[in-house]
């Protein structure tokens, strides 16, 4: 089943969107969290189809009639037909006998059935586990609130539902820490309950404020009990807007539950988020899909690697004896001891990544032969001393060579010496925290009836930890005998497992903190006797999602190697951690049976294959590139704040409401100024704002939006007299900030179609053809060998309706500057002739990290402009990097862009020089039209009409040339 929602909003350009749509701050959170870049695309996405649904579909207006939104739903359900969206498929609601009554109440049958139009207001945010959809949820109630008081959507109810108290609680504790030190909004939360009272309050909907309700998902019915609520109590017209978090379960009563969210939302619009979708309703309208293979592919979760080790003395049925059952247990510690030891080898200074823990998962935790104990009897043998297999279990944990990642083509690199080297005394200083044998003693606190840790009675450290429902069964029966020691602590040992004196290397449990709980620090994962049913397979997959969450560096999210490309790590940091890396950003994961990995496996691998993409792996870097030098630049924050530098980047502002600016700064208390300032506004930086009055024409652009609400407006002067932009650091070769090439993506349910694509670019790349045209209904793509790009083969769009494929070179102006220089490489003597060699690469504005910083007056922060080409060129000792981005006819934001270039890469209106290892670098940036005409005489010298224009322009810097036309 094919993602339809997201591929349709994404054609939508940014600026498509109305100026007062964009710029909206996607990326602030609290004082200390920023969203990660996955989570504003998925904000981003958000906005789109809001302003396509209200205003492309149909201008909203406060007080229109409902029945437009009936119009509106009719002309999103057209846009997805135009999408390829077939009419036959069978996504129809046919109302069964159960609900069959409550939907006929709402919506209109037409023979037995309910069209899916009637329910398609409704997006998907797919996203794995840990990748903070919380954060995303809170963040998308402050989108909303910003567009309701700009009367861009309707003002309707926010309601936030889930199925779990602790996700309640989580929401609340996010909410809590987003209000922090906010002086220009608030979310107020209200349980659902207490709707009726809160209306007759004060309005749910304030200027600096708004009252979010929610309640617990599967406790809405058509029915009214202690704590279940009749949803049309709460009815309200259908006009909410309904968040909607992990609430899906697939029982009957949850389907009934479905339906009435829907009714909710029918004249408002429905957000559902999950990290698992297999609903094809939901997997069509999903609006952004970062789920576990997306959020690993893209660097922010370990690789995943399943072990063919097979615990199979652990097997329900099945008597093997005590010396199999240690075997399959040292496998696990052996793997434990071994990250641990690389983590204690390795990470010298302890200020990175984490200490590796081993999370045991298993089926049964209360019955006479339960798995945990079981487990834990084989854990206490070992603690004693009680050592006979260690070397058989070393010898076939090596005979594993490489074990594959389950989304990646290269496999896990374990240092044989050091694994074979582990001895019993090494397994009890870094598993049990002890340096001799020992009983084990248990810890339990009197207050918490869900945690119990153990030690060896050798040590004080404590080692392993077992978080189950209720321990007073284990106390009472299955730990008889055992030492029992009371602590008094004030908080558990599961609480403090993220801190860094927690000695606790083992968690053992079953499914109770499998969801709500974050750790970087699981290495390694062992799954006893659990199944290949649904719910199996939804367990495994989410607390795998639990354990793949990596932190090189505080707060940085990223593993080592794209942080490094991002330049976000220095060469000698990185350098020193790359050893350790490869085994701590690795989640190594056991398992009972066989036939349930292999099902993992599988669900892991084909979770995208859900949505019908497919990720071609055919295209690779020209051989022509891998000896070239190809220099890209890394930046720094600037010690300087943005408006201290130069008279280029002035704050946008409309010239009535600067003149209202200064009155207010001027006739206000400074204490009150630096409180209202949102945390930006310091002493010297209020010095500075009152200064700026004194020669407005230096810090401020009288051409900007008109704000209506000073306070808010003098936050954005403060927060921008607090900016420091970037500035390079150093140029570095080209390693993995290209790769979108790497990740191109089809949307082709038909094998066949599949396979005669994958031919075609196959024939193309190994120069069989120089191209080769394939077309999929009307939408047609190029697949081109082109000698100086960097990877190959090139893929073209015909047109810019193409759809199937993604991360390809599709807009107009883009084929049109391909087709341009194809022409220009053609002639015999083109001047590309003059340079000793050069190359060129398309880039991508979602996958690459090649950039130039800019400030954006919408956004009032530095952003990155991803140019859609990079050239590199060299001549004896002249080497260029330049950057060209073709814009047709659109020349929205290119002086902007063109500023954040010429303060990083030029002085005084000349290239600035950079050397590298005796090159003399010079970094050029250009834009590409077919109307050159209309541009400033004095930015001409930017702008480009054709091909040749553009490499004359470079030639004549050679030699220090000023390259001015």
């Amino acid at each position: 089943m094919r993602i339809y929602l997201q591929q349709m909003v994404e054609a939508i350009r940014d600026d498509d969107l109305p100026a007062n749509w964009q710029g909206m701050d996607l990326e602030t959170f609290s004082r200390e969290k920023r969203l990660w870049e996955y989570q504003q695309n998925a904000l981003k996405n958000a906005l789109k189809l809001l302003w396509k649904y209200y205003e492309d579909f149909g201008d909203f207006r406060p007080g229109e009639d409902l029945s437009i939104n009936a119009k509106r739903k009719r002309k999103l359900w057209d846009w997805y037909q135009d999408n390829g969206l077939s009419a036959s498929l069978d996504i129809e609601i046919k109302p069964g006998h159960r609900i069959g009554g409550l939907l006929r109440e709402y919506y209109p049958l037409t023979d037995g059935k309910i069209a899916y139009e009637h329910f398609i207001n409704r997006a998907c945010f797919w996203m794995a586990t840990g990748s903070g959809k919380t954060l995303v949820i809170v963040k998308l109630i402050e989108l909303l609130w910003h567009l309701m008081r700009r009367e861009e959507i309707p003002k309707n109810d926010i309601l936030v539902l889930t199925h779990r108290d602790d996700l309640l609680e989580q929401l609340e504790r996010h909410v809590e820490e987003f209000n922090e030190d906010r002086g220009d909004f608030r979310i107020i939360l209200r349980e659902l309950r207490y709707y009726a009272s809160a209306l007759r309050e004060a309005s749910l909907f304030r200027e600096q404020a708004v009252t979010v309700f929610y309640y617990r998902s599967d406790n809405l019915s058509n029915e009214q009990k202690e704590k279940i609520v009749d949803f049309r109590n709460y009815d309200n017209g259908g006009q909410w807007y309904v968040l909607l978090d992990e609430a899906h379960k697939g029982d009957k009563e949850e389907s009934k539950r479905q339906h009435i969210y829907a009714i909710l939302s029918r004249n408002g619009f429905l957000f559902n988020f999950s990290a698992t979708f297999t609903d094809p309703r939901d997997i069509i309208t999903t609006l952004y899909n970062f789920n576990l293979s997306k959020y690993i592919q893209d660097g922010y979760g370990k690789h995943i690697c399943i072990l063919k080790q097979e615990m199979r003395a652990f097997r329900d049925g099945e008597d093997y004896n005590s010396d199999e059952k240690q075997k399959m247990v040292l496998k696990t510690l052996l793997m434990l001891a071994y990250v641990r030891k690389v983590y204690e080898e390795k990470i010298h200074n302890k200020s990175a990544y984490h200490k590796p823990l081993m999370l045991v998962l298993v089926n049964s935790v209360n019955t006479e032969d339960a798995d945990l104990l079981l487990f834990f009897k084989e854990l206490e043998r070992i603690g004693k001393g009680e050592i006979s297999e260690l070397a058989r279990a070393k010898v076939e944990l090596l005979k594993e060579e490489r074990p594959p990642f389950v989304f990646e083509e290269e496999g896990a690199e374990i240092d044989e010496s050091l694994l074979g080297s582990l001895t019993p005394e090494d397994l009890l200083r870094l598993v049990f925290n002890a340096e001799s044998p020992g009983e084990i003693e248990v810890l339990v606190r009197p207050s918490d009836h869900k945690e119990m840790a153990f030690k060896l009675k050798s040590t004080d450290r404590p080692f392993a930890l077992i978080k189950i429902g209720d321990i007073s069964g284990w106390l009472k029966e299955k730990l008889a005998g055992y030492e029992i020691n009371e602590r008094f602590d004030d908080e558990g040992y599961f609480t403090r497992l993220n801190e860094e004196d927690s000695e606790i290397t083992i968690l053992m449990g079953s499914r109770t903190f499998y969801e709500g709980w974050d750790s970087n620090r699981p290495n390694v994962i062992c799954y006893i006797n659990i199944g290949v049913g649904e719910d199996a397979q939804k367990f495994i997959l989410q607390s795998i999602g639990r354990g793949v969450r990596i932190e090189p560096i505080k707060g940085q999210r990223k593993r080592l190697q794209f942080l490094y490309n991002a330049g976000l790590v220095d060469q000698d940091r990185f350098r020193g951690l790359e050893p350790a890396a490869k085994a701590l950003e690795t989640l190594f994961v056991f398992g009972t049976k066989r036939e349930a990995l292999k099902t993992v496996v599988e669900g892991l691998k084909q979770e995208h294959m859900r949505t019908g993409e497919r990720q071609l792996t055919l295209f690779e870097v020209n051989p022509t590139a891998k000896d070239k030098l190809l220099l890209v630049p890394v930046y720094q924050l600037s010690e300087t704040t943005l408006a201290a530098r130069r008279e280029l980047s002035k704050f946008p502002i409309e010239s009535g409401e600067l003149d209202l600016l200064r009155r207010f700064v001027e006739s206000t208390d400074d204490r009150v100024l630096l409180m209202l300032g949102n945390g930006n506004l310091e002493p010297h930086s209020l010095r500075l704002l009152k200064s700026s009055f004194s020669e407005p024409e230096r810090f401020y652009r009288t051409d900007g939006q008109r704000y209506g609400d000073v306070v808010r407006l003098m936050q954005r002067v403060a927060a921008y007299l607090a900016i420091r932009p970037e500035e390079i650091k150093k140029l570095k070769p080209l390693e993995d900030e290209i790769r979108h090439f790497r990740h191109i993506i089809v949307t082709l349910e038909d094998l066949k179609k599949l396979e005669k694509l994958e031919e075609k670019i196959q024939r193309v790349k190994s120069f069989k053809v120089r191209k080769a045209t394939y077309s999929y209904g009307k939408s047609s793509i190029i697949i081109k060998h082109i000698a100086q790009h960097y990877y190959l083969p090139v893929v073209v769009a015909e047109s810019d309706r193409v759809n199937y494929i993604r991360h390809i070179i599709k807009t107009q102006s883009e084929r049109q500057f391909i087709e341009k220089l194809e022409e220009y490489l053609s002639q015999p003597d083109n001047s590309f002739q003059l340079f000793d060699w050069w190359m060129f690469s398309k880039i991508d504005e979602n996958l690459d990290e090649v950039y130039i910083p800019y400030y954006d007056p919408n956004a009032n922060r530095i952003a990155r402009f991803k140019p859609d080409f990079i050239f590199w060129l060299q001549k004896g000792s002249d080497y260029f990097i330049v950057f060209v981005d073709p814009k047709g006819t659109e020349y929205r934001d290119a002086d902007r862009k063109l500023e954040g270039y010429q303060m990083v890469f030029e002085e005084k209106g000349r290239p600035k020089e950079f050397n590298y290892n005796g090159i003399k670098v010079r970094v050029l940036c250009f834009f590409w039209t077919t109307d050159r005409a209309r541009i400033p005489d004095n930015l001409k010298q930017y702008w480009i009409g054709d091909v040749s224009n553009l490499v004359n322009q470079i030639v004549n810097h050679l030699g220090g040339r000023s390259g001015k036309t």
